[in-house]
């Protein structure tokens, strides 16, 4: 099958292309700069885009180009205090692209399927845990609100036009590849300040619980949704299990050198931040899927990627 993957040299795009083009898929990756090719190896099956996806005349070329048989749509600007600042950047990066990719397949004599990679962050702070695909949304970032619409894009052209759409959210992920900064990806950053050896500073004393994911169990769950989800639907990708960031500060103290310091949570952390997460999988454990890589060995996977960069 000839994949279209957007966001393809990132953390989770490169890892996924790595397992299409295992697995004997052709794939297109499309990127906004060539800053991350070292994620992905050479091969014939791989080629490699500079296309940005606000830029969408030449997105729309690259689709007509290739026509691809299936769009898996992973970029966007994945930070959400970069969204209060440039909100606009924001709708055009998670909302515009997505309806263009979708209104651009509807126009196709042969529509091609779409998956669509989105967030934890378009629940907001939940009322009821553990969530899962039935809890109502709330968003309290621009970030979370752009996400959400996309979601809502892909309902509104599956169920009016018949596109095989399929959407993911993940809860916190994190391994080899994810960028460490702070306000994008805390579990990474955390990750390679205490594999430096840095003070490590953590919110409200550890009090609080997520859900993580290792990115081998993300991407195997993509994979179970492309071969087995239903079409029109929505699956959580989560580890299914809560983990105490008192008891992630200490992995890290035993892992390294590094100390954990318990600081008090920024106002503004505390106006959008999430709170306690985790989510029922089920949905998606019905498909044949489960995770495989606990917290704590995720972490050890992860520092040792650190030593060989």
């Amino acid at each position: 099958m000839k994949i279209m993957i957007t966001g393809g040299l990132g953390f989770i795009g490169s890892h996924l292309a790595q397992k299409f083009e295992n697995e004997g898929h052709q794939l297109i990756i499309l990127t906004k700069s060539f800053s991350k090719k070292k994620n992905i190896r050479k091969t014939p099956k791989i080629k490699i885009e500079k296309t940005d996806i606000t830029n969408f005349k030449k997105l729309g070329h690259s689709i007509d180009k290739h026509k691809p048989q299936l769009i898996i749509h992973l970029a966007g600007q994945t930070s959400h205090s970069k969204s209060f600042e440039n909100p606009f950047v924001d709708i055009d990066s998670n909302s515009k692209s997505t309806l263009f990719i979708l209104e651009k397949i509807r126009k196709m004599k042969n529509p091609c399927s779409f998956i669509l990679g989105s967030t934890f962050i378009v629940i907001g702070k939940p009322k009821k845990l553990p969530v899962d695909e039935t809890t109502m949304c709330n968003p309290t970032t621009i970030y979370g609100t752009n996400r959400l619409s996309s979601e809502f894009f892909c309902k509104i052209y599956h169920n009016l036009y018949g596109i095989d759409t399929k959407i993911f959210r993940i809860t916190n992920s994190f391994g080899p590849r994810e960028q460490v900064i702070p306000n994008k990806n805390a579990i990474n950053y955390l990750i390679n300040q205490a594999y430096k050896g840095e003070k490590i500073t953590i919110f409200n004393e550890g009090n609080f619980f997520r859900d993580l994911i290792y990115i081998s169990d993300v991407i195997s769950g993509i994979y179970t949704i492309f071969k087995k989800g239903k079409s029109g639907e929505l699956y959580w990708i989560s580890s299914g299990k809560k983990t105490w960031f008192y008891q992630l500060g200490k992995y890290l103290e035993q892992f390294t050198s590094s100390k954990i310091e318990f600081v008090k949570t920024p106002k503004y952390t505390k106006k959008v931040d999430v709170g306690n997460f985790v989510v029922n999988n089920k949905k998606l454990k019905s498909l044949g899927w489960k995770p495989e890589i606990s917290v704590k060995d995720g972490i050890q996977k992860t520092l040792e990627y650190f030593d060989h960069i």
